[in-house]
């Protein structure tokens, strides 16, 4: 287990200025679900000397758009992928995709915040995009230990030889640290649950939204300071829990966590269909 903070210190890290940009829409697409249990969620959940109880599990991918550029964060998992792995999928990736406007081959960029299996499953249904991954998270899951069972567990390893080939055919930007990757886009570096783990922050006028994907799973890790059961270097998901506190006490920001329900409720609906689905961040 590594300690070194890929987080840089110095400045504070915020969100990035979009210049003459339009604005940013954010989407969050959910695509499936799971329920569990809260042992089966939080790292050490006796140590909280609380009754165990059932928790919901939403599944997303985050849609970021403006009349320049399509992003998406994250890819999510096939429905036979979710079969095999005890996951619902509620709507399939690209039908709900389609049903807020995406057309893959509009995609620009895919960013890639992490390793597992429900944010890599369609990587390769975006033909024109670029995708970005941190340079950690893409070495580390090249590296033969990483299929060690309590490391590979949660990785499809289709998904990463399809970003192997990606990166062969120079399709792949490796990121470190703090990256801009388009005008009031960034990507930023935590570590924690992976690797590499990164989030990725949107700035849009005078705020902006934090799309944690699974440095943050739910709220209540933040609020109650409870990292997430999967973790491969504990004391860098505190850190990333810190930088996450800070970025959203920041005027106007957003957080949105990867999995949490409540995003479902906190944010109003897309119009239409869409809105049993997808929610508007912004």
């Amino acid at each position: 287990m590594t300690t070194a903070s890929p987080i840089p210190a110095g400045e504070p890290i915020g969100f990035p200025a979009a210049g003459s940009e339009p604005g940013y829409e954010v989407i969050a697409v959910k695509f499936g679900e799971r329920a569990t249990r809260r042992s089966q969620v939080f790292l050490n959940w006796f140590r909280y000397g609380e009754e165990d109880a059932p928790i919901g599990m939403d599944y997303f991918v985050w849609v970021v758009r403006n009349a320049n550029r399509t992003v998406l964060v994250d890819a999510g998992f096939t429905p036979e992928v979710g079969q095999r792995r005890g996951r619902t999928t509620t709507r399939p990736l690209p039908e709900g995709l389609a049903a807020v406007g995406v057309d893959p081959a509009s995609v620009e960029t895919v960013i890639v915040s992490h390793g597992h299996y429900d944010h890599t499953g369609y990587v390769e249904f975006f033909p024109r995009a670029r995708v970005v991954v941190s340079a950690a998270e893409f070495e580390f899951w090249c590296d033969p230990v990483s299929r060690r069972g309590h490391l590979g567990h949660g990785i499809e390893w289709p998904d990463i030889d399809v970003l192997r080939r990606l990166h062969e055919q120079g399709r792949v930007t490796l990121t470190r640290g703090v990256s801009d990757i388009a005008p009031g886009l960034r990507v930023v570096e935590v570590g924690g649950h992976t690797p590499g783990q990164t989030v990725t922050l949107v700035g849009n006028g005078d705020g902006g939204v934090v799309l944690a994907t699974d440095a943050l799973h739910y709220y209540e890790e933040l609020e109650e300071d409870r990292p997430f059961v999967t973790v491969t270097d504990l004391p860098q998901m505190y850190r990333s829990f810190d930088l996450l506190r800070s970025l959203s006490s920041m005027p106007g920001a957003a957080l949105v966590p990867g999995h949490d329900p409540e995003v479902m409720r906190r944010f109003p609906p897309m119009a239409g269909e869409a809105g049993s689905f997808a929610v508007r961040i912004t």
